[in-house]
């Protein structure tokens, strides 16, 4: 589940606060990259298992109203939406009660926030639609959390606010992990019944070696990597950069060193859409024509065996999924309707 995407921004992240910090200990820096990282999986977890607490709590609100019903004579509430099928599955899933059990995870300390929820989902239109549809299938029962969480889980102010109150590493991860989130929904399978596989925490060690590395290639050559920008800088007074940008290249050029089954132009593209994050309205552009640059010198020097290739978009296409060939990136259409 930790792709490289989301190790790249935590490696932006932590170097950048490396170099703030008076005590620069790498040991204890790597320590905090790989404790951040495993922050990101309970938060996948800590989700999934919001879905079961609105479950749960919707089924408190139909056995409310079925009581009522009862004593007044009228019609109960329908169940539809409180046995949820593919809730039920996930609320059953030993991996996610496994972990829960494990990292003591509950959402009873905040039921507010799972029932405002309850509240915003019974007063759309997806949860109306969901009610009176006739179809029972597990493919329906799927499609409606797929859509309700698309809705109201991701750019949720709140539930953003109360999630940054349990862990300041969570406060960058959420928008990636709701992918994951969707991801994992639309994975389950009625056939697999309680052993429907969640997410690793890893697809596999290279991931977790690719953090490693590319965190102790960035700091240990530090000076070699700046050397290169400040030779490629040309008419830029490389002194005046913003401190982001040089953290940002600096960690573009050890990717492109140190690792060469990754290709020089997805590099480069990962590396500018964190600047429109994490630096100046400017930097985006500049580090687009700087990484370009030190490229092809390292190339022409041959300290780096790697094609320079301008792509267009069918070829930066194909070599990004070259790369999610060996690294199971974001589904980035899951957050498309």
């Amino acid at each position: 589940m930790i792709n490289r995407e989301l190790i790249r921004i935590k490696i932006v992240q932590l170097i950048y606060a490396y170099y703030q910090n008076g005590n620069k200990n790498m040991d204890n820096a790597e320590k905090e990259l790989l404790f951040s990282l495993s922050k990101a999986y309970d938060l996948y977890n800590y989700l999934l298992l919001l879905i079961v607490a609105v479950t749960r709590e919707e089924r408190l609100r139909v056995e409310v109203g079925t009581n009522r019903a009862k004593r007044e004579g009228t019609e109960p509430p329908s169940q539809r939406f409180a046995y949820n099928k593919f809730a039920i599955q996930l609320e059953e899933n030993r991996m996610l009660n496994k972990f829960i059990e494990d990292q003591h995870l509950t959402w009873d300390d905040d039921i507010e926030v799972v029932r405002s929820l309850c509240n915003l989902i019974e007063q759309s239109e997806i949860y109306k639609e969901y009610m009176a549809d006739a179809d029972d299938s597990y493919e329906t029962h799927r499609e409606v959390w797929r859509r309700l969480y698309k809705q109201f889980f991701q750019e949720n102010e709140d539930l953003d606010g109360v999630l940054e109150e349990k862990s300041l590493y969570w406060n960058d991860d959420k928008e990636v992990i709701d992918t994951f989130v969707l991801k994992t929904i639309k994975r389950f399978d009625p056939s697999n019944g309680q052993s429907q596989e969640l997410l690793p925490e890893y697809k596999d060690d290279e991931d977790s070696e690719f953090a490693k590395r590319l965190f102790r290639a960035t700091i240990l050559n530090a000076e070699q990597y700046q050397r290169y920008m400040s030779e490629s800088s040309r008419n830029w007074d490389f002194s005046r950069l913003a401190y982001m940008d040089i953290v940002i290249m600096q960690i573009a050029i050890a990717e492109m060193l140190n690792f060469p089954n990754i290709p020089v132009s997805v590099t480069i593209n990962e590396y500018i859409s964190l600047a429109k994050i994490y630096s100046t309205p400017r930097s985006a552009s500049y580090i687009n024509g700087m990484l370009d640059a030190i490229a092809r010198n390292l190339i022409a020097e041959g300290r780096m065996m790697k094609p320079m290739i301008v792509p267009g978009p069918r070829r930066l296409k194909k070599e990004q999924a070259d790369e999610e060939a060996t690294d199971e990136d974001t589904e980035k259409v899951e957050n498309r309707d």
